[in-house]
């Protein structure tokens, strides 16, 4: 690219768009350009709030608002209608999680980026924090000795009032999911990169407080790593107050736990305490959205690859379906 702003678009301009817009007020090499919703009204009020052009059809967006980067923020299942004409119109994709809701649409963005040479990064910003980085860059060197138990808590509460105000959440056909899909699918998307892929899985889940949803509000997982760790993922929006995120991991020679992605407790075995110290935080100085968003930017701008591919995001996605088909079977689900 001649210049050195990396022009955004944002398709969709609910409650994800407003983070999407104010992570790039603060990202680097990165500017909002331009918005459309099809609703007329809140795409002016959201053009409006940001000083951004308002293009009134997709096409539009695409053709004439001079963007080079679709940000991708509407309901899940939709995500492909978008994401595969962008590509084809030489635009790059950042992609709200979870790509898609079925493996066959995610597996079709990713082909048409591949396809139409354009960039693809799915959102899984807690990757990027910096408590998040420094767990991980703990286990890339060994510090906790051998993995023995993964695990992750998402005891989240969703009102009724939240379903209602967007039916799209509660619907298998437009979100994919319930409690995991849409909520605890950014925990999935921690435990594969900080411990690997799994190997099995056994899962439990229901609908126990939300009649107005037909997708799981609680679900309990049992897995089995294919390092040879254990671990659970227990998620739900029924949990009244809720509590914070949780992420524990336990090691032969140390373990961590973190809370709403910063550690809250980090033990070492003391023949390893006495050799380590800090480590150093290689990440950037901003986390979540305005991270990931500059990591895409510097990847345009560089021609290189982004640090959460499509691919990424499919990752995530078999882990999901995995789990969704053993609590349907009531069996063991085995990833190949």
């Amino acid at each position: 690219m001649q210049n050195s702003t990396v022009k955004y678009g944002i398709v969709g301009a609910g409650n994800i768009a407003s983070v999407h817009a104010d992570a790039l007020s603060e990202a680097q090499n990165s500017t909002f350009t331009a918005i459309y919703d099809q609703n007329l009204e809140r795409g002016k009020a959201f053009s409006a709030k940001y000083g951004v052009k308002y293009c009134s059809s997709f096409d539009s967006l695409l053709s004439n608002c001079n963007i080079d980067v679709v940000s991708i923020a509407t309901p899940s299942g939709v995500h492909a209608d978008i994401a595969i004409p962008a590509a084809k119109a030489g635009k790059h994709v950042l992609c709200e999680k979870p790509l898609e809701i079925t493996l066959e649409k995610a597996e079709s963005i990713i082909q048409a980026c591949r396809q139409n040479n354009v960039l693809l990064s799915t959102i899984y910003q807690l990757r990027f924090s910096p408590d998040i980085q420094k767990i991980k860059q703990g286990l890339s060197t060994g510090l906790f000795g051998k993995i023995i138990q993964i695990s992750a808590q998402i005891k989240w509460y969703r009102s009724r009032e939240y379903y209602n105000s967007a039916k799209w959440r509660g619907s298998w056909r437009m979100a994919g999911g319930g409690a995991l899909m849409t909520q605890g699918i950014h925990d999935l998307d921690l435990l594969l990169f900080l411990n690997g892929e799994p190997d099995e899985v056994f899962a439990f889940s229901n609908n126990l407080t939300h009649s107005e949803i037909n997708v799981e509000d609680n679900a309990i997982v049992a897995v089995r790593w294919k390092n040879g760790s254990l671990g659970t993922i227990e998620a739900s929006t029924s949990c009244n107050p809720p509590f914070p995120r949780r992420l524990e991991i336990n090691g032969e020679r140390g373990s961590v736990i973190a809370e709403d992605n910063k550690i809250i407790r980090w033990s070492l075995a003391k023949e390893v305490s006495e050799k380590i110290s800090v480590f150093e935080n290689k990440c950037s100085k901003r986390d979540g959205h305005c991270a990931q968003i500059e990591n895409l930017s510097w990847a345009i701008l560089n021609n290189e690859p982004v640090e959460i591919s499509g691919e990424e995001g499919l990752h995530s996605l078999h882990f999901i379906h995995g789990i969704y088909e053993s609590a349907a079977s009531g069996k063991v689900f085995k990833f190949k």
